[in-house]
């Protein structure tokens, strides 16, 4: 835990922000610690996430663009992490590194139906 803290950097988002946009490539993630967001896809509400949900590691971990849109209903309070954050926690922890890939097949199989 104290790994993940020291590469992530603390923010705080207003509500209605969008915090990724669908389409669009991806350069960063989070983990949120308060609020809930939406996750669009196609314009369309597919899940609310709250505490504890990890976002947007489905495009870094693949290397695709984003799947969808994920926008702040409440203020939030999130760890914020670069790619390049993301890339060096996975080369000094190979336990994160399948970790987040088991929750980026996780989240993908649950997309998918």
């Amino acid at each position: 835990m104290k790994a993940l803290v020291s590469h992530g950097r603390l923010v705080n988002v207003p509500a209605r922000w969008s915090l990724m946009a669908e389409y669009t490539p991806a350069d960063k993630a989070y983990i949120l610690l308060e609020g809930e967001v939406v996750i669009r896809k196609d314009n369309q509400d597919i899940a609310e996430l709250g505490p504890g949900s990890f976002l947007g590691e489905m495009a870094l971990v693949n290397h695709k663009l984003r799947s969808a849109s994920v926008f702040a209903l409440t203020p939030i309070r999130a760890l914020h992490f670069t790619d390049e954050a993301i890339a060096e926690l996975t080369a000094e922890n190979p336990h994160f590194s399948s970790a987040l890939q088991k929750a980026a097949e996780e989240r993908a199989a649950r997309d998918a139906g």
